[in-house]
């Protein structure tokens, strides 16, 4: 245990860092961010529902309902123009930047709060720093998108849980602590679609971690029934928060949608579904998302933008680039055309199947785990282009290494073992990465969920500490102990 004169010095170190990730913060809102499109829907939504009671798209009187946006960030939106827009009329988004920085300022104490229970106290400050002064997340508490409050519910579902189960593997229930692993579920789930992954990796995670019993004497039903209340509570105060946008979509749409569509499309709208195939079949870069996947039914597809990879053979080159041709004489994805892209898809697929199914998904995943975070630093998609941009290459090059450096310790934390909870942390990941890899539009900021437990695990690395006791078991082996054991501050 560390010493009480330590342990008296640690608020005010923790002060002067959170200090440093305010300003940090405040520095991206005094220079504002590029605008994503995606804040534009959600200021819609958020609008017309306030000042219409529609939650939907459109302009005055003609405002069509809509699920393709899951309410809480809308609602989020418009709390603060409620609040705001009045008085601060000129600036009221400065208000929703200020709330996301505390949100990041309170998501990099709860894992520095995680990481002094279940790691060591050192840790626990190399987790805050790494937290504070990581822009990746600092970065999007500037940016009106769901990013900021999504990284915020992890991180509080990973305190929470980790809470909860130190409490369980000592023999006792912290119903608080459910309770906020439920609510962070929901927060989660509420905000994106992905949120799930959330629930389902924490609800297991206690459920399996809290069988193994407080103690060696418990029998196996009493272990199953106290793990089964444990994630019972996490259950019910995840799902019921949905229950109101559930029951809406079934009166509205006549469908059964808790979450959000996978493609952002209202019941009867037509998706094209060969087209995203096609992608699927040799995207694997954000470049592509940007200059194809997003120009589709917007504008004009250029085929030098198709890497050799696109085709199989010449004579499907030109079959592919015979269809963008016909694509570009209107700019739009017919049925028709839809469904000729999906033949080559299918062709594709069964020429390489392990190359559509484990390949390209891996790679996908790589690439947006690694890829420098252009995308909110002013920098050109093509970083690497030292002619064109130097200085800007160099930016990129030196936030590749830094991603890189929380990337890899992570990694590292999980292969040696040093990561608390590892079953449960581990397979969000898993799940989050097996997600991304099917998806045919892959941006880098889709990982930006999984930096919470980066942040641990490279705590973890740098201070050399390990989990206490329970922490570092996995969920079948039993517990010899009823009182984890917490380790020094030397890590």
């Amino acid at each position: 245990m560390p010493s009480q004169t330590h342990s008296s010095r640690w608020p005010r170190r923790w002060l002067l860092w959170m200090i440093a990730g305010l300003i940090l913060r405040l520095l991206f809102t005094y220079f504002p961010r590029p605008i994503d499109p995606d804040t534009l829907d959600y200021l819609q939504l958020g609008h017309n529902l306030l000042h219409h009671g529609i939650y939907g798209m459109g302009d005055g009187n003609d405002v069509a309902p809509t699920l393709f946006r899951l309410p809480g960030y809308p609602i989020f939106l418009a709390t603060f123009e409620l609040l705001f827009a009045v008085i601060w009329p000129g600036g009221w988004f400065n208000a929703v930047f200020l709330a996301q920085s505390i949100a990041g300022i309170g998501a990099g104490l709860l894992l520095a709060a995680f990481a002094r229970r279940h790691l060591s106290d050192r840790a626990a400050e190399v987790a805050l720093i790494l937290a504070m002064l990581c822009p990746f997340t600092a970065v999007y508490d500037a940016v009106a998108i769901t990013e900021s409050l999504s990284i915020s519910a992890v991180a509080l579902g990973i305190y929470a849980a980790g809470r909860a189960l130190a409490a369980e593997t000592a023999g006792r229930r912290d119903r608080w602590a459910l309770i906020l692993a439920g609510g962070a579920s929901a927060v989660a789930m509420l905000l994106r679609p992905d949120g799930i992954l959330l629930f389902a990796s924490l609800a297991a995670g206690i459920f399996f971690y809290s069988l193994r019993g407080p103690a060696a004497i418990q029998t196996p039903r009493a272990s199953f029934r106290r793990a089964f209340s444990a994630a019972s509570v996490v259950c019910l105060i995840a799902l019921l928060p949905l229950v109101p946008w559930t029951l809406r979509n079934a009166a509205q749409f006549h469908v059964f949608q808790p979450l959000a569509p996978r493609y952002t499309n209202d019941p009867g709208n037509r998706v094209n579904l060969g087209f995203y195939r096609w992608l699927r079949t040799w995207v694997i870069e954000y470049v592509s998302t940007a200059n194809v996947a997003w120009n589709a039914g917007e504008g004009p597809l250029d085929p030098t933008d198709l890497p050799a990879r696109a085709f199989d053979s010449p004579g499907q080159r030109d079959q592919t680039l015979h269809l963008i041709a016909d694509y570009n004489l209107h700019d739009d994805l017919t049925p028709s055309l839809d469904n000729r892209f999906g033949v080559i898809a299918d062709q594709r697929i069964r020429a390489h199947p392990f190359r559509y199914s484990v390949t390209l998904p891996v790679l996908r995943v790589a690439d947006m785990l690694l890829r420098p975070r252009t995308e909110t630093f002013y920098l050109d998609v093509f970083w690497w282009r030292w002619s064109e941009h130097p200085a800007q290459t160099i930016a990129a090059i030196f936030l590749g290494l830094l991603n890189l450096a929380y990337v890899g310790a992570a990694a590292w934390a999980f292969l040696v073992r040093r990561v608390p909870w590892a079953w449960m942390l581990g397979a969000y990941l898993m799940l989050r990465f097996a997600l991304l890899g099917s998806i045919e539009h892959p941006e880098p900021r889709y990982t930006l969920e999984c930096f919470p437990i980066f942040i641990v695990a490279a705590a973890a690395v740098f201070t050399r500490a390990t989990p206490c006791a329970a922490a570092a078991l996995s969920p079948s082996q039993p517990i010899e102990s009823q009182s984890p054991v917490r380790q020094s501050s030397s890590g």
